[in-house]
């Protein structure tokens, strides 16, 4: 019996290793980019094969030593991946002062297009009265039911129902100019940039991105994926208005390409020093990560960051109301390199 126990332990603290390496290996096959979701997750199971290693086990032996050993360092490994994403961790975005308050609140939701619990969002929309609602994944269905119910209270509209799951719907208080509804990497994967004209006569300019997630079925490489987030990146980089990058990238907060956005882009994350906020899936609790982003040059405080609850769909909701301040702070933005752009260069290339 004790053997058993023995070799279940070496296999566990195999795969829990394993598990956390694939990622390194820079492939756009989904079989390794999807290792770098479950963060989190391969945490919490590193700790507790280690301490069950130790309790059932033992330390008695060189092997022993090798094998907790290894776990260890596997441990501090994520935790220095995850601590960016505690709430003790310095924040990238600062919070809004004593007399600051938000000038622009969103509400994100990919609604899942087969799901017909309109009811759910459209309380949540009229409870958060957000200035600005984009949602992904809408249908014909979905954008009747929303022009019928709030189309009167957001008279702004870029409306893109599709029925392959890519519809784009946007709805706002504030006066929308310049809007471009694009194709980037593929002509039925559509993304959204538009200038919001906000208090003040201020404008922010907006990204409205869902591109083609790397999944069994559908596409098995992240290529395209990355493609887009990086395109977008790289044109952000050079933009003069403030800037929010928003909606459902199909990526995790701290991947390698949204981290190689984050740095060519110049934007900052508001999950950075306040939490995870995993919006997806909304099902399954021990399979949950953070997929829905909003991300905003250095002009924006925070003000106000929340999950809100489900609607039916397979993801949450999400609600940032924002500052637009008059001092941009770029003191937690990440720093990128020659090989960085020539990285992203590559991938963008790579859609071709």
């Amino acid at each position: 019996m004790q053997e058993i126990i023995e070799v279940t332990f070496y296999i566990l603290s195999g795969v829990i290793i394993l598990f956390t390496l694939i990622p390194l290996i820079r492939h756009d096959h989904w079989t390794f980019r999807v290792f770098e979701f479950p963060r989190a997750q391969k945490w919490v199971l590193n700790l507790l094969i280690m301490l069950g290693y130790i309790l059932l086990i033992g330390i008695s032996y060189p092997i022993d030593f090798i094998f907790v050993g290894l776990l260890a360092v596997n441990l501090i490994y994520l935790s220095y991946q995850i601590y960016p994403f505690l709430p003790f961790s310095p924040k990238q975005i600062q919070s809004t002062g004593k007399n600051q308050k938000a000038d622009i609140k969103l509400l994100i939701s990919n609604v899942y297009q087969y799901n017909r619990k309109f009811e759910k969002l459209d309380q949540l929309i009229h409870e958060n009265d957000a200035d600005l609602v984009l949602m992904v994944e809408t249908d014909k269905w979905w954008k009747e039911k929303s022009v019928e119910s709030f189309g009167e209270k957001y008279p702004y509209q870029v409306l893109i129902d599709q029925e392959n799951t890519y519809g784009m719907l946007i709805f706002s208080k504030f006066e929308l100019q310049n809007t471009e509804v694009r194709h980037l990497v593929k002509k039925e994967v559509p993304s959204v940039v538009t200038e919001i004209v906000i208090k003040n006569k201020n404008k922010i300019k907006l990204f409205a991105l869902h591109p083609e997630p790397p999944v069994p079925g559908e596409n098995l490489y992240s290529t395209a994926r990355d493609a887009e987030i990086l395109m977008v990146g790289k044109e952000v980089a050079n933009e003069i208005l403030p800037v929010i990058v928003a909606g459902d990238l199909n990526d995790v907060a701290w991947s390698y390409t949204t981290t190689l956005f984050q740095r060519i882009s110049r934007l900052l994350d508001p999950r950075r020093g306040r939490g995870f906020f995993s919006t997806f899936h909304a099902k399954y609790p021990l399979f949950r990560w953070p997929l829905d982003h909003v991300f905003c040059s250095g002009h924006f405080r925070v003000d106000k960051m929340k999950r809100l609850k489900g609607i039916g769909s397979d993801h949450f909701p999400i609600l940032l109301d924002l500052y637009l301040s008059h001092i941009e702070d770029n003191s937690e933005q990440l720093e990128v390199d020659k090989d960085d752009r020539e990285t992203a260069e590559e991938k963008i290339q790579a859609k071709e």
